[in-house]
Order: C-alpha cells, then structure tokens, then sequence
C-alpha cells in the first residue's frame, strides 16, 4: 500500500461526521444481501445513486457493521504500514518546519485519535466493503450510508486505492479526492431533496458545532482545513461540474490536477491551467529526506497561520502556478528549502510580502539582512531563514529557505532547477 499525506488518509478512511452532521442542519456486522440492518438504505438509494450520477453499479455494493474498537484497529493498522509511517513522518517534519504544526504534536498518534473520534463510516478501496460504526448517530445515517454508496460506485470506475496511494503530489491527490469527496457530498444532498446550500454558512455551522468533537476542535488548522476542504470546496466544484455536465462525472483522465481548479472554475472549466511540475536539484548539504507540494489551497492555510489575515492569505496565495519543497537534514537538525512558482512578477512580489509579513509576526520582527543575489536572510530563535524571489527558467519564483543557524541558507542551487 502507497504512503499517505493527512489528506490522503483522512479521505480515503472517513466520511467526516461533523461535515455530514452540518450539512444536514444546513438544509433543514451484517452485508447488504437482503436481511442486514441497513440493507433497506442500500436497496433505496442503489438506484437513485445511478440516476443522478448516470453510472451503474458493476457488482453489487457489501456494507458491514464494525465497532469502534475496530475502527480504531483498522485506522492503527493504515498507519503502521511501513510507506504510510514513512509518509507521514515525511509531512510531520515539512509542517513543523513551516509553522504548521506544533514541534510536540505526533501525527501519526493525532490522526488515529480524531478519525476514531469522526469517523461516520468509510468504504475501504481495498476491500470493496462500505463499513458503518455500530453507534453511528440516527440523524447521520442516511447520510453516511449514502455518501460512501457514491464512493462504492467510483471505485468501479476509477481506482480509490490507487489515485489516493499516488505519492509525492499532495496538491494533485487533495484535487483527486475532491472530485470524489464532493461529488458524494453533492449526491448526498441531491437525494436528500435539499438544494445546495451556502457553503460559507456551512462553515459557520461546522465552527459552532465543534464543541460536539474535543479532538476535531483542537486540531491544528491544516488538519481541520485539509479534512474539510474535499467536502465542502469538493461539493461547490461538482455543482459546477454538474450544471455544465449532468448527471457525469470527470473521470477517464479528466480528473483536475491542483486545488487551484476546485478553487477557481476558470483554472478548469475555461482555459484549463495545469501547474508547473518542479524538479529540485540535491541541496548543496545536507540530505534530503522528503519531498512534496502543497498546492493554492495549503499556500492560503500556511500564509494565514503565519499573518493572521484571511483576505491576506487568500490574495497573496491567488497567483501561484506550482511549488515543491525539500526536507533536508544537516549536520545541525533539519530544514526546509521551498520553491514556488507565479503567475507573474506581481504575484510573485505579492507572495514575497505576505511571508516577510508572517516572518515579521512568528519572529517578532526579526532585521532581515540583505543578500548579494538578492533576497534577505534572517536569524532568529536558532534558525536561519532565506527569503529569495527571482526567476527559474525564465518563470517568477520565490525561495523559503529555514534551516539550524550555522548552516548555510543557500541549499538550493537555482540554476539546476527543472521547470515543466
């Protein structure tokens, strides 16, 4: 089985319960031969499914019982593989480095927890089997039930267990997932004779009811945001998809391939804007030991932890066209070297600004000294940063650079970076 980022594995595993449960305020062991307790669900939306979606289900769909305690060994064991441990201590060490999240959180242990603590049911790619947790709550049933039936039906179309095990795209498998994610949210709704919502209230509603998840309410904000963000951003895109498309879907190689396009129709649905693909060259110390992206979507999250500013956050991350960062361990701890790429110079310099300002806010306002190639380096708290902006085959580029103080900032040679 493929590693997993946290948004990988949150998508593929769970129907968020809190997502569902707002949605639905928002507009007002056993398998499914005939004798199971929820087969009478399966039995009603089987076809209502394949209406409002136009596919028809190949096999028929199993769903199974499972308690909580097996949920949570099912979760313990998704975990434990050697590639998704390998992952996610991959995307630990990125996040700590980038303030997303705090040095002392174990990720792993964390995301266990809050998906036992969520989880509303979740169809396993693997084993073609939809599973519901024997306390899954009266109101969200129907909900949960019907929404994995969508993802039961995908997988016999285009393969779950194989676009979400994709490693090293983070962006582009978050975008995966919220075709899939959504398009089951948009279902959902449909077949629950309720109109799209306002996805904004949706939010406010999610906010308000988090006192009904401790976890889910403590978790840093790029695990809330990226659970989310497939769900609802997800649905808004499907609804999108639908009113130019009815009752399809965007398989078959039509898939978007950054968050930038569920974001942004034009990115997709006009003139389609695939990011850049970034090769980084080996730093010049050290060792790399993981390699990612984070998307538009992950830019806005990292830029609002960093300024506090929303609008902020959403303008400065609006030009970006592909990124790619490197952890890389050194003789003194490790750091991080991340490369993104604008639309234009003003977006680049718009971006540049936005991280001097978060800088300026996680460091205190630390004297940034400016560098012979440009760009400033700062000293601060044991660590060396470099801001950088500049051009990368001939493209608008901006390089973070935060390492252990004593090791040198420019671990990236510019010049050997592939652009495609």
């Amino acid at each position: 089985m493929a590693g997993m980022t946290i948004g990988q594995f949150c998508s593929r595993l769970v129907a968020a319960s809190l997502a569902l449960f707002a949605l639905a305020a928002c507009k007002g062991g056993s398998d499914s031969n005939g004798d199971g307790p929820h087969a009478d669900l399966v039995a009603e939306n089987v076809p209502r499914i394949e209406r409002a979606t136009g596919l028809k289900f190949k096999t028929p769909p199993r769903i199974e019982v499972r308690s909580r305690d097996q949920i949570r060994e099912f979760l313990q064991s998704r975990v434990t593989e050697e590639a998704a441990t390998k992952e996610l201590l991959g995307q630990q060490s990125a996040y700590r480095r980038l303030a997303l999240l705090p040095e002392t959180l174990d990720l792993r242990s964390f995301l266990v927890n809050l998906l036992t603590e969520q989880v509303a049911g979740y169809y396993d790619p693997k084993t073609k089997v939809l599973y519901v947790p024997d306390d899954a709550r009266a109101e969200i049933l129907e909900q949960t039930v019907t929404h994995e039936l969508v993802h039961a039906l995908q997988d016999q179309y285009a393969n779950l267990d194989s676009i979400q095990g994709t490693t090293g795209q983070n962006d582009r498998v978050t975008a995966a997932s919220s075709v899939m994610e959504g398009q089951a949210t948009f279902v959902s709704l449909r077949l629950m004779g309720g109109q799209l919502i306002a996805w904004d209230k949706a939010r406010e509603v999610i906010r308000q009811s988090q006192s009904s998840m401790p976890l889910f309410s403590t978790a840093p904000t790029i695990i809330q945001e990226t659970l989310l963000f497939p769900y609802l951003s997800g649905a808004e895109f499907m609804s999108r998809y639908d009113t130019r498309n009815p009752r399809s879907s965007p398989f078959s190689g039509n898939l978007p391939v950054s968050t930038e396009q569920i974001l942004h129709a034009d990115a997709y649905f006009d003139k389609r804007d695939d990011p850049v693909r970034i090769t980084l060259p080996s730093p010049t110390t050290g060792e790399t030991t993981y390699e990612n992206n984070l998307g538009e979507f992950e830019t806005r999250i990292l830029l609002f932890e960093h300024t506090r500013d929303q609008n902020l956050a959403v303008r400065a991350a609006a030009g970006w066209d592909g990124d790619r960062y490197m952890v890389i361990r050194t003789a003194r701890g490790e750091g991080i070297a991340w490369l993104t790429i604008w639309d234009s110079a003003i977006d680049a310099a718009e971006f540049t600004n936005a991280m001097s300002e978060g800088i300026a806010v996680r460091f205190k306002s630390p004297a940034g000294d400016p560098l012979p190639s440009g760009g400033k380096k700062y000293v601060a708290r044991e660590r060396a940063l470099m801001l950088w902006g500049g051009e990368v085959s001939g493209r608008s580029a901006v390089l973070f650079v935060d390492v252990p103080d004593g090791v040198d900032t420019n671990v990236i040679d510019v010049a050997k970076v592939e652009l495609r």
